[in-house]
């Protein structure tokens, strides 16, 4: 990824390195080598063709620098990549890919979902003709092309399940932007969101609510569409999304779509990344914990640095502050505070925490979590 950053960075003046992370890579040869044959069967880097320079080119820089930017499995690789190219209308490298998604576990009915829910942002037409990509690699696996239906609504319940998916990812709608259209007609359109977009597309089956934000993620960053791309930020945190899947998912669209596209989305991302989350959006809680008091110096070993790491490390960790009773040391009160519900999810999956969980195991006797709302938000500990 350092690579990759890198270019990228020179791009943006230095404006991401905030974000860049810092893994070590294998050799890109390699690597691409392994994502190729897995992917597609074949063998990457042979020098054949009509064209073998450039082949080499963007295999390497694709399947050996790219696909070891960020944490994301090859399965979400390869539905990033085909929606970005269902978006494009670039059929015979979609035709590839959907191909090499069904290789690595892309289901038939997922891969099919992808295609379906390119729609509210291509239109019809376009996605009916991804829709027949797909199905040519359908029926030269042997597919049926009746696949298990995947809608949950009915003429009575769509407007019903459309808004309270919109709510839990937009609350408050897109109003403000229709209000002021002649004959009031914004009015129309935002029922459609809700009813169509939202009621009928986002309830659908085979793909679940964060999967699909990410990808709608992806086809936004495809049609440069700014607007929405700050919009759908806050949509994809509140689907459980994390700035670092997102900012993953939109160098995995890079190569297809090319730099400018994707430092545009890139750049958002920072902007969005980089304001204060309001206060009331703060996840508090207390973590009541018993330690086992013949364990109790390991114990306090392991949360030192769980908890000094995180704070070092995590922006979205804003508070864990640690106490034990005086007369009973062994047991713990920890005050946590997060950024948001995203800050701590994504806390829980950093690899201190997974060390402090798994080296702790035989140490807690007992563990209550206390959900609790702050009397004053936003008030700082000094």
């Amino acid at each position: 990824m350092k690579k990759l950053i890198g270019i990228i960075a020179l791009a943006l003046a230095g404006s991401l390195s905030a974000m860049a992370q810092t893994t070590d890579h294998m050799d890109r040869i390699e690597v691409c080598k392994q994502n190729y044959h897995t992917l597609f069967g074949g063998e990457a880097l042979t020098g054949q063709g009509t064209d073998p320079e450039m082949m080499d080119i963007l295999q390497k820089f694709i399947f050996g620098e790219v696909f070891q930017t960020g944490n994301l499995s090859l399965k979400q690789r390869e539905m990033i990549t085909c929606v970005a190219l269902a978006t494009m209308q670039t059929l015979p490298q979609l035709k590839a890919h959907a191909g090499a998604a069904l290789n690595v576990g892309v289901t038939p009915e997922e891969l099919r979902e992808v295609m379906y829910l390119t729609a509210p942002f291509i239109g019809f037409p376009k996605m009916l003709n991804a829709v027949a990509t797909v199905n040519e690699v359908f029926k030269e696996r042997g597919f049926s092309l009746f696949l298990e239906k995947q809608g949950k609504v009915t003429e009575k319940t769509r407007h019903e399940t459309g808004k309270n998916i919109q709510d839990k990812l937009y609350p408050g709608g897109i109003a403000s932007a229709m209000a002021g259209l002649p004959g009031d007609m914004g009015k129309e359109v935002e029922r459609f969101l809700t009813d169509y977009f939202f009621g009928e597309i986002y309830s659908r089956g085979a793909l679940d609510l964060h999967t699909r934000e990410l990808l709608g993620y992806c086809i936004l960053t495809t049609l440069e569409a700014e607007s929405q791309l700050h919009s759908h930020y806050h949509g994809n945190i509140n689907a459980g999304n994390t700035p670092e899947t997102l900012t993953a998912a939109v160098i995995q669209c890079l190569p297809y779509i090319g730099f400018p596209a994707a430092v545009k989305a890139l750049r958002i991302i920072k902007e969005e990344y980089a304001k204060p989350v309001p206060a009331e959006n703060n996840l508090v809680r207390l973590s009541k914990i018993t330690v086992d008091p013949s364990q109790l110096d390991a114990y306090n070993a392991f949360l030192k640095e769980e908890i000094e790491a995180s704070m070092r490390l995590e922006p979205g960790v804003l508070t864990l502050y640690a106490t034990a009773e005086k007369d009973v040391p062994h047991k713990v009160t920890i005050l946590e505070i997060y950024a948001d519900c995203a800050a701590y999810e994504s806390h829980l999956k950093t690899p201190h925490f997974q060390k402090y969980k798994q080296g702790t195991l035989s140490m807690v006797k007992e563990l209550e979590l206390v959900d609790v709302k702050p009397l004053i938000p936003g008030l700082k500990i000094k």
